[in-house]
């Protein structure tokens, strides 16, 4: 087995059971340098995690939550656990890493100094389950090579993180390509490699999950192209600007031009079923089957509703000062 002494990880979850139990059994056998950080679970996680000789942080109850900031707690914890990790590995308690997958992050990096991230492909464990399953399956697969941003699974080099200060603390949602766009902006650069890395459980059974976790990601794509949308890497501007035109500015367009126009305003309907067929175009180079391909080009189209409720959400908590809690749609 490849020495993995200086790879550390850093899991977090919050209610996840045996979904955590199943990832912990998935890394315990390659290192100890392990943290979990728990967010106010109550079904016994971290009683299970410390069951397996996990070094387990609770977060402070009377601190808001965010992924962020419990991937910094557990990152700098790590570091006072064993100063020497160079790599560490963060990943979602919901999620299995494939066997492998550390050893090959861990020789990326060590051969090439210019890349402060390494990523492979999440995939989902139940595909077959739900649509809102293979909807996450289809994705996460995202183009191979050199990339602007990683998600919540990723291997990053110490350096780079600290560099940073990691991931800011006070964002909800899409806080992995924001610590990216900064990472990018000091040189550093991210790759996804052809590799299996992480098994994920996305549990999404009814249509309201997927609603709220489709609103979370419009809540991140307005913070995102708020903070970084006038930097050189223009962060989610383009994905909010689609948002806001096909989740409310047409529709809107549509009703208002209904009565002067005597009703042809109704024809812009056609723009919807017009586009799906361009994504639908477009996502057939990916060798998805017919039916796949369609389910996913129409919830692409159809997520601008709920994200556009997130966006709105986003800009009038930052118009009135108040910050938003935490948007969660796992039961």
């Amino acid at each position: 087995m490849q020495n993995l002494q200086n790879v550390g990880l850093v899991i977090i979850g919050r209610n996840e059971g045996d979904r955590l139990r199943s990832c912990l059994l998935s890394v315990i056998e390659h290192t100890s340098n392990i943290v979990y950080v728990d967010s106010g679970s109550t079904d016994g996680s971290i009683e299970m995690a410390k069951s397996l000789a996990i070094e387990v942080i609770q977060l402070d109850l009377s601190i808001p939550f965010t992924a962020a900031r419990a991937r910094n707690a557990g990152f700098f914890h790590l570091l006072t656990i064993n100063q020497h990790i160079e790599l560490v590995q963060f990943v979602d308690a919901d999620c299995e890493i494939f066997p492998g997958w550390l050893e090959q992050a861990q020789n990326f990096l060590v051969n090439n100094p210019a890349y402060g991230v390494v990523c492979g492909r999440r995939r989902e464990r139940f595909p077959e389950a739900t649509i809102y399953n293979r909807l996450c399956d289809a994705e996460w697969d995202t183009p191979i090579g050199e990339a602007a941003a990683c998600g919540g699974d990723a291997m990053m080099r110490v350096s780079a993180f600290q560099q940073l200060a990691g991931f800011n603390p006070t964002l909800i949602a899409g806080e992995e390509p924001e610590l990216c766009v900064r990472l990018r902006q000091q040189g550093w650069k991210i790759l996804r490699i052809d590799a299996d890395m992480t098994l994920h459980d996305a549990a999404i059974t009814k249509f309201s999950q997927w609603w709220q976790r489709s609103l979370r990601a419009g809540h991140a794509y307005a913070e995102g192209s708020w903070l970084h949308g006038r930097s050189p890497q223009r962060h989610w501007v383009k994905e909010t600007q689609s948002i806001w035109f096909w989740g409310l500015i047409l529709p809107l367009l549509i009703l208002a031009t209904i009565y002067p126009s005597q009703g042809w305003s109704i024809l812009m309907l056609l723009g919807y079923p017009l586009m799906t067929y361009k994504i639908y175009r477009y996502l057939k180079q990916r060798n998805y089957s017919t039916k796949d391909t369609a389910l996913y080009a129409i919830a692409c189209l159809a997520c601008k509703l709920p994200q556009v409720q997130g966006q709105i959400k986003f800009h009038i908590n930052r118009l009135l000062g108040q910050k938003i809690s935490l948007i969660e749609y796992k039961s």
